[in-house]
């Protein structure tokens, strides 16, 4: 589904449960999406990306009527319980679990699960984002905001560092969200530019840890802070502690702009 006038959008809600259905994921799409990301694919050796399950359950709710358009991804859960293969497969169901009032407009929180079809589940995908409303512009606020993973860039440790360009993050970002390619989108949601989706700075950190480990089950909490937009350079950035990766962002002009709080790497 596209979003376009004539699709029946609906409202989220609390309780809201998308269908579920069997789905894959193949290894030609992964291949793209990453090279545009400049990352190797052979990295992750036929076997799913997590980050790449963040776009695909935004793309569920749009499936099942929940917009995306002019959305903001503020704090993104997700877990691998095992990998999973490229062109496995799998049954994808999800709901709304919660909708909040917030100054700028609504935050709403969504549920999404991968599973095999023996019903194990692969990964899941816990997701809040604020969706503005247009007669707030200007507002600021968007409800209680965690507090800091990463509180000192200069303690870090630095892995990479990386260059978007306008064309890239273009050929990267889907219909769904105009907010990442269209600049007159982007204004009206308050940005000098179109920003990355959450889902694609996330690869760079995926990318990362794949390059060190290769984990059988990974948990991050990510945290969206800072905007990156489609021009911008920015770096990734390890907090390692007694030979322990705790956390990893992505940082710009030494600030965090996207930052995860590795719960688990096994």
């Amino acid at each position: 589904m596209s979003e376009s006038g004539d699709a029946q959008w609906i409202e989220p809600y609390e309780g809201y449960k998308f269908a579920a259905r069997e789905m894959t994921v193949e290894a030609g799409e992964q291949e793209r999406l990453l090279a545009l990301c400049g990352i190797d694919p052979a990295l992750f050796a036929g076997a799913m990306d997590p980050a790449g399950f963040i776009s695909l359950a935004i793309q569920e709710g749009v499936r099942n009527r929940v917009h995306a358009n002019g959305t903001v991804n503020m704090i993104n859960s997700i877990r691998q319980d095992r990998p999973t293969a490229l062109g496995e497969p799998l049954v994808v169901s999800g709901e709304i679990v919660s909708v909040e009032e917030v100054p700028r407009g609504r935050v709403a929180t969504s549920e999404t699960l991968f599973s095999g079809k023996d019903g194990r589940r692969a990964f899941s995908s816990r997701r809040s984002s604020l969706r503005p409303d247009a007669a707030k512009a200007g507002v600021r606020g968007a409800g209680e905001r965690p507090g800091a993973v990463i509180d000192d860039c200069s303690r870090l440790r630095p892995m990479g560092r990386f260059t978007l360009t306008p064309e890239g993050v273009q050929a990267y970002s889907g219909p769904h969200n105009p907010i990442h390619f269209d600049p007159e989108a982007a204004k009206r949601g308050g940005f000098r530019a179109p920003i990355i989706g959450g889902g694609q700075g996330v690869r760079f950190l995926t990318a990362t840890i794949w390059r060190h480990f290769r984990p059988q089950v990974l948990e991050l909490d990510v945290f969206f802070r800072r905007p990156i937009f489609w021009d911008d350079s920015f770096e990734v950035m390890v907090d390692e502690r007694d030979g322990k990766w705790r956390a990893i962002c992505l940082a710009k002009d030494g600030k965090v702009a996207t930052e995860a709080r590795i719960n688990v790497l096994e």
